[in-house]
């Protein structure tokens, strides 16, 4: 009974002691020339399904939620931000080169098709981003019409 007292005490204080370990969450500022929803004057309903669904990860537009505050959860909260950012930034859209555009957008289309994306971890806490079926269709069919009018 001693050695468990001890354990949880200094479990508690490691706990402690790691929120004093800090997690840049700030959002670098978007440009709406170069933004994705802005540059390409994206429907209103694409719009929404995109914020919904993909900006919290693929943008700078990050909102975080209260449960972000607190490590460790709020250090894989941000690794999955950087490594969503890494992949694909609406935020920077303009940026990007023909190629690159072309790339991604046939990813998006893939990873929409097989719900690989919104994480299903991620729709536990946003409803919003649990898009239906025909979301998905709506969301797919935008980017393919992009992708074959090489309007991206």
């Amino acid at each position: 009974m001693k050695t468990l007292k001890k354990v949880l005490f200094w479990t508690l204080v490691v706990f402690a002691l790691i929120q004093f370990i800090p997690v840049d969450k700030v959002n670098k500022p978007v440009d709406k020339a170069v933004n994705f929803v802005d540059a390409k004057k994206t429907p209103e309903k694409i719009k929404g399904l995109i914020k919904g669904a993909c900006y919290d990860c693929h943008s700078n537009e990050t909102v975080y939620p209260k449960y972000a505050y607190f490590a460790p959860v709020s250090w894989s909260i941000k690794s999955h931000i950087n490594e969503g950012r890494e992949h694909l930034n609406f935020s920077v859209w303009g940026t990007y080169n023909k190629e690159l555009k072309e790339s991604m957008l046939n990813k998006s289309v893939q990873t929409i098709q097989s719900k690989a994306m919104p994480m299903p971890g991620y729709i536990v806490y946003h409803k919003e981003a649990n898009l239906t079926e025909a979301e998905r269709t709506l969301l797919v069919q935008y980017f393919e019409e992009m992708l074959k009018s090489k309007s991206y």
